[in-house]
């Protein structure tokens, strides 16, 4: 390319043929006003409308491909005045409820006054024939909302604030966008999600925040210790913690701890000192996660010390009376745990597949069913609900639907003020708990009742901070009954086989019998890998064995980047599984009818969660939104909210922890080594029900067999509860002593 001159002209936007939500970079087709020329312009030019009159200032460049442009360095909006710019402006989707017929509906009647009708008397819509009440009500608020944000946007565009962002801003802060901007930018990170530190952090140095401010380093510690929660840690160890802060803030490190310790004063971080891993440590907390933490320690001290509302059984009458109602002979650790089960007051039940949890969890089940009617049965994610039902005959609830979440008071309605009722739960796929959603459900479960745990704990840990179920066995306070015998209905399975080989840390059993339901096909490079991938899915599997590609097939990958990562997978899957004609863009990102899309944040307000898989059912140009159909129910997304929504032909093997399907396809290949760890691959192979493709090279599945070192989680639950025991012992010791009776 090359630079001709400085140049300014004015014109139309004729319609957009490419924009980048995240950066605003477009490329538009532009009629000039003194010669009607059509022009390409490019730049920066975040949220321009099809309509709109612009001043452009710039440089006219000879592109290589695609001829002469005009680079657009600086520019200015203006509102169109000529009826065929109003009727463009207003069928580009910006104004909710206007769409190509209203727009062409109220042009005809209004003509150049159109605008101006709009902005002063919109009341005046009902004019136009079709235009009912309800509409100019949603015309009117999107008018008034679009003319906010477009003061926002002028604002934020200054201070280097991304156009994607600029909705969620005003949708949290409104008209005092620009008000709380000014006074604090940090509280951009820690209040809108899609903004880190480093953009607020930018923001607030054109606003003149100095480095070392006390607002910005606090806002910095802050910051680190919430990115390390996103890695799921619930607490960090001093030293790491420091040189992370160090580097984010570019200061001193007597800095950091000067503004440390006025957080730990305030207790918004607390500190402390912990066994972690074999070693002493200094770690810290951000308030939230040290108060979770404590919480669990105390609901389940509070749990353990009330007695039991279900009488005991005869147990040997018991075990003998449900292997009748069961049609089988229970093995010994089987009779252990189900006998267990029966008789403490939280359990935990843990084993790999093929170990017999689901027959133990039956047992349980009909032996405590001739007590109580009350018995509830969860599990983290809907699938895991739904497979758990399947399993007993009997209704079970995500954690989430059981706590009932309020959404006027952004909170659970069951609680201790409102426990559950229930006299025993049943919790499947506990693994998945995070620390959050542990105290939630143990906070409901009232004094009496019986709550037993059910996970595989050798799987990956929970998306969300913490490692509850392996904190709670470590602990050593809780009831344990490990599961490692695989029965002869399972054995048969190379799928559950080579899981508990993987496991154990030996190299999983490769069968030439393409009838085998594990498979492994070598590949020396990623581009043979994806290509193969695209062919299984699309080809192969479905004529094969009879999978639906999209429904049934699951693809897994170890990373997000690269020619096998989930992100690249997901584009060409897309193309291939469901093209389509008529693209959605939002930003960079193509989105189709009928796609399989995942939910990548806990959305309370929608009720979908973190890991949920749906597909697009709906979408509506007029109205900006989207429709994606989940497992029992369907949410609605506006543009703004896209960026909680991803492709799910490809997911992360820890996104889909929990869920199971029919066919898993995973790319293990030594480009992904720094990932590669024992149960990541033992997770991702048990996700498999009926078939497991692996791609790529044995040095790779090598690799993960020997990295038993998994990445380590920083969390003080196992102390928490270890501590609040001892504590209790002592206080019960000293009532014992002469003198205190």
């Amino acid at each position: 390319m090359d630079d001709l001159t400085q140049d300014s002209i004015l014109g139309i936007i004729e319609n957009i043929v490419f924009s980048n939500f995240d950066n605003g970079y477009t490329v538009a087709r532009f009629k000039e006003d003194k010669t009607q020329d059509i022009t390409t312009i490019v730049g920066h030019l975040p949220s321009v409308q099809p309509g709109e009159t612009l001043q452009c200032i710039g440089s006219w460049i000879t592109h290589p491909k695609f001829g002469k442009q005009f680079h657009v360095k600086n520019y200015s909006q203006k509102i169109p005045v000529e009826v065929d710019a109003i009727q463009k402006y207003l069928e580009s989707g910006l104004i909710k409820g206007i769409g190509p017929i209203y727009a062409e509906k109220i042009v005809n009647y209004f003509g150049k006054q159109t605008l101006e009708i709009i902005d002063l008397s919109p009341e005046r819509l009902i004019e136009v024939p079709g235009i009912g009440k309800k509409r100019i009500s949603q015309i009117m608020e999107s008018w008034v909302e679009q003319k906010s944000i477009r003061e926002v946007m002028i604002f934020l565009k200054s201070h280097s604030i991304k156009p994607s962002v600029a909705q969620k801003i005003f949708k949290t802060y409104g008209k005092e966008s620009v008000k709380k901007v000014k006074e604090n930018p940090y509280r951009l990170a820690k209040e809108i999600f899609g903004i880190g530190f480093k953009l607020a952090d930018q923001v607030a140095m054109q606003l003149d925040f100095q480095k070392n401010s006390p607002l910005r380093i606090q806002a910095g510690l802050e910051y680190v210790l919430h990115e390390l929660m996103q890695e799921g840690h619930t607490c960090y160890i001093q030293e790491g913690f420091i040189e992370k802060a160090k580097i984010i803030l570019e200061i001193e490190e007597n800095e950091v701890f000067k503004q440390l310790k006025v957080l730990i004063e305030n207790e918004r971080i607390f500190k402390s000192r912990l066994t972690l891993h074999g070693q002493d440590h200094i770690v810290y907390w951000l308030k939230s996660l040290y108060e979770l933490e404590k919480g669990i320690a105390k609901e389940l001290n509070r749990l353990n010390n009330f007695d039991c509302s279900l009488r005991s059984v005869h147990m040997e009458k018991a075990i003998e009376w449900v292997q009748e109602k069961l049609r089988m002979k229970l093995a010994k650790e089987q009779i252990d745990a189900v006998s267990q089960g029966l008789c403490n007051k939280i359990q935990v039940i843990t084993g790999g597949p093929g170990t017999g949890k689901s027959t133990i969890t039956n047992a349980i089940l009909k032996i405590l069913e001739k007590l109580t009617k009350k018995i509830l049965l969860a599990a983290p994610t809907g699938r895991a609900a739904k497979r758990l039902t399947q399993i007993t005959f009997k209704k079970a609830f995500t954690i989430h639907a059981l706590l009932e979440y309020d959404f006027k008071a952004k909170g659970f309605k069951r609680n201790q003020d409102n426990p559950l009722n229930c006299d025993l739960l049943i919790i499947d796929e506990a693994s998945m708990i995070d620390t959050g959603l542990m105290f939630y459900l143990l906070r409901a479960v009232p004094d009496h009742a019986r709550v037993i745990f059910i996970g595989d704990v050798d799987q990956l840990p929970s998306v969300g901070p913490g490692n509850v179920l392996k904190d709670l066995i470590l602990s050593e306070k809780i009831h344990v009954s490990k599961l490692n015998k695989i029965f002869r209905q399972a054995a048969g399975s190379k799928i559950i086989l080579n899981a508990h080989l993987i496991n154990k840390g030996y190299f999983p059993k490769i069968s030439d019998d393409p009838n085998s339901d594990f498979l492994f096909q070598t590949f020396k490079t990623p581009e043979e890998i994806q290509a193969q991938i695209i062919d299984l899915v699309k080809n192969v599997i479905p004529k094969k064995n009879g999978f639906h590609s999209i429904d049934e097939i699951q693809v897994l990958s170890p990373m997000k980047k690269g020619m096998i990562g989930t992100e690249n997978l997901n584009q060409l899957l897309q193309e291939n599984l469901n093209p389509s004609s008529h693209p959605f863009y939002v930003g960079n990102r193509t989105f189709h009818l009928h796609d399989k899309v995942m939910q990548i944040k806990n959305n309370y307000d929608k009720n979908v969660y973190n890991g949920d898989v749906g597909k697009i059912t709906h979408i509506d140009p007029v109205n900006q939104e989207i429709v994606v159909t989940f497992e029992e129910h369907s949410a609605t997304y506006t543009y703004a909210e896209m960026d909680e929504i991803t492709l799910a032909y490809a997911v992360s093997v820890h996104k889909y922890q929990g869920s199971e399907c029919p066919c898993i396809v995973m790319p293990i290949h030594t480009s992904h080594f720094k990932l590669l760890y024992r149960n990541l691959l033992y997770t991702a192979v048990t996700r498999g029900k009926k078939l497991v493709y692996l791609l790529g090279n044995k040095q790779a599945i090598a690799l993960c067999i020997k990295n038993e070192e998994v990445l380590k989680r920083y969390t003080g639950l196992k102390t928490a509860i270890e501590n609040l025991v001892q504590m209790e012992l002592k206080e019960s010791q000293q009532t014992m002593l002469p003198g205190f009776n």
